[in-house]
């Protein structure tokens, strides 16, 4: 009984209950994840990859191994004026709804200053259908954890030719673990094509998301 209590109260909330499953249409998700694709018509925020269901927010071009890796103010207000118009209404301060599927976007909290960020989606379990909105380094650290050394090299060298990432946290968070330590050797090569893409254009003259809002 409190258990269907919850259910409807969520429901009348706009967002389904801790636990429950929500059923989603195949073709109605199809049919927003191509608009996610759509996304990649703008410069700051792209579904960075469908399989992961990830959707990532950049606004740095160099980084230092010491920077926060967060989703800044800026950040998230560029998320939410892209995800808007495709429906997508923010219900929390950590999540965002897609009504017409129920498929949420969730935008996980770091539980540790200076955490590693590997650890990003830890404490922040979603659905089946669900997104993160991560920064680009978070979105790689989840590819080197999910696929294999190569393909991972792959989908991480496409984001950082529109997404630089910071590659020298995540070589100084790669775990004492078989996946991680096969990666290692990768970082140069990582480093060679975000130096390219940096200095190359569309990224060469393109602005941080805070300063456009001064």
């Amino acid at each position: 009984m409190i258990r269907l209590f919850m259910a409807a109260f969520s429901a009348l909330a706009g967002k389904p209950a801790v636990g429950a499953t929500v059923s989603v249409d195949a073709a109605a998700d199809m049919k927003l994840t191509e608009a996610l694709v759509g996304l990649k018509s703008d410069p700051y925020i792209k579904l960075a990859d469908a399989e992961l269901r990830i959707i990532s927010v950049f606004d740095e071009l160099r980084y230092d191994r010491a920077d926060m890796d967060v989703l800044s103010g800026p950040m998230r207000d560029h998320a939410v004026e892209k995800l808007k118009p495709l429906g997508f209404k923010q219900v929390t301060g950590s999540s965002f709804l897609h009504a017409e599927t129920g498929i949420r976007v969730l935008l996980p909290k770091s539980h540790a200053l200076g955490g590693s960020p590997f650890d990003i989606a830890r404490y922040t379990p979603r659905g089946e259908f669900d997104y993160y909105l991560l920064t680009p380094t978070q979105a790689a650290c989840m590819m080197i954890d999910s696929y294999s050394k190569m393909k991972a090299l792959e989908r991480i060298k496409g984001l950082i030719k529109t997404q630089p990432i910071n590659i020298l946290r995540i070589a100084d968070y790669l775990e004492k673990k078989p996946v991680h330590e096969d990666f290692e050797d990768t970082i140069g090569h990582l480093k060679f094509v975000q130096r390219e893409a940096v200095e190359s254009e569309p990224l060469r003259r393109r602005r941080a998301l805070g300063s456009m809002r001064l």
